[in-house]
């Protein structure tokens, strides 16, 4: 493997010692205006990548220069025909988030809207069985977006540190699985912004008769605890039949809670792209858990606070609103503040919403995230008009909700993560029974889940 004893015959192929031995000549270095002999071993080793080079196409992964040819990011130098190079610093460039930033930019991006509809979700499933189908759904969807935080690295001998899940979708299904893919998570990212555009306009018309960032969602927690301890708990417990001001522990309109909490966990179409900022690769597992860990434990202490706390009597639980806000008067002072405060944080989640779809959609047809002005524009455009038709014939944002989380889940958080797995599994040769099982499973449960917002 040494390649200064290496021999080279006529024609680039290996022969008899009728030439010189291999020798590479010296090169400068330039760095900070001073010039300096680059070491031998550094020159060898350029001249191994280039070697490598030359006997692979991109294409091939099958011949790409082994880990021990490439050398350390501090000993990476860009040559110039003139035989200069200038030493590169710093990597690639791109700022990496630590662990904590990581797991609160999922945290914050997951609970934007649906929060706001837990306690609504919770009634329409009882009590008993919300809280189980909170914890349940919880565990299923960090499962799924497991699997497709996982997909690029099953693949073998292809580069996918830049694929997204549409890309991995495309392998393994075609154009198919590629655009049915793009197309749900496009469904879910505009469903989520034209939400956030009712919810704003909503918030702005009430702020108005009465007259910044995450922060509000720790206010939202502290007013929903406020609300609590001057309310107190107003709980019976009838299992099967409702009365005069309470519902059953378990109903039979269940899921229109199960619809909401596929987008309340839905977080699939983007985990990849907010994973690669994470300085530390190896605990993407670890932090995604963690983020799924606050998310449900904020779901349960906002929409179990909240239904337990609802006034019955003289109310009956049946008259919560999907926006629990709207259960309070637009004079109350801290709901006033509890709007304000979530208007800001929608104003600034809002574009990073419009940031991935333009990435997904340009990128999927272009190429490229920004290929002009005229085409960001008119996407815009489109997205902002269905925001405002929305917000004006039809803003009801549990209906919204559940049928775009329970359409997108079906594609994005049961179907597409299991069979890329499956797939993946079956190439390998180590596909087996309790996997097809398990993960039949779970496409089922996203149909019956697509099915029942339609039956209920």
């Amino acid at each position: 493997r040494n390649n200064t004893h290496a021999h080279i015959g006529e024609g680039g192929h290996p022969g008899r010692d009728t030439s010189p031995p291999f020798h590479v000549e010296p090169r400068n270095i330039v760095e900070d205006d001073v010039q300096e002999r680059v070491s031998a071993e550094a020159a060898v080793m350029s001249s191994r990548v280039s070697y490598y080079s030359r006997l692979t196409g991109s294409s091939d992964r099958l011949l790409v220069p082994p880990d021990h040819v490439i050398p350390a990011p501090e000993e990476i130098y860009v040559y110039s025909p003139l035989g200069s190079a200038f030493k590169v610093h710093g990597g690639d460039g791109s700022a990496k988030n630590p662990s904590i930033v990581t797991i609160f930019a999922i945290w914050n991006t997951m609970m934007g809207t649906s929060i706001l509809s837990i306690p609504w979700g919770i009634k329409q499933a009882g009590f008993t069985f919300g809280i189980l189908i909170l914890v349940s759904v919880g565990l299923l969807t960090l499962y799924c977006c497991y699997r497709v935080l996982k997909s690029p690295k099953s693949i073998p001998y292809v580069d996918t540190s830049d694929w997204e899940f549409p890309d991995v979708c495309k392998y393994y299904f075609g154009a198919l699985g590629q655009w049915s893919s793009l197309i749900f998570s496009l469904v879910s990212l505009i469903g989520a912004m034209v939400i956030y555009w009712v919810l704003m306009s909503n918030f702005l018309f009430n702020t108005g008769k009465f007259v910044y960032s995450t922060i509000s969602v720790i206010y939202l927690i502290f007013l929903v605890t406020l609300k609590a301890f001057q309310l107190g708990f107003h709980l019976e417990f009838h299992w099967f039949h409702s009365t005069e001001f309470f519902v059953p522990e378990f109903r039979l309109f269940f899921p229109q809670l199960t619809g909401v909490l596929t987008l309340a966990f839905f977080i699939h179409n983007c985990i990849i792209t907010l994973m690669k900022n994470n300085r530390d690769q190896k605990k993407n597992v670890r932090d995604l858990s963690l983020a799924y860990l606050l998310v449900g434990l904020t779901y349960l202490y906002v929409g179990v606070l909240i239904y337990a706390a609802f006034p019955s009597p003289p109310l009956s639980k049946d008259c919560i609103e999907p926006n629990f806000l709207d259960n309070f008067p637009s004079s109350d002072i801290w709901v006033f503040v509890a709007r304000t405060c979530l208007f800001f944080q929608m104003t600034t989640v809002y574009p990073l919403l419009g940031y991935l779809v333009r990435v997904q959609v340009m990128g999927q047809m272009f190429g490229k995230p920004y290929p002009g002005f005229f085409h960001v524009l008119l996407l815009n455009v489109i997205i902002v008009a269905a925001g405002v038709l929305v917000a004006r014939f039809y803003p009801n944002i549990g209906s919204i909700i559940r049928y775009s989380g329970a359409t997108c889940g079906l594609a994005l958080v049961f179907f597409l993560p299991s069979a890329v797995h499956m797939v993946s599994l079956r190439r390998a040769g180590e596909l087996r029974w309790p996997s097809i099982l398990f993960h039949s499973l779970l496409i089922l449960l996203g149909v019956a889940n697509l099915l029942g917002q339609f039956l209920m």
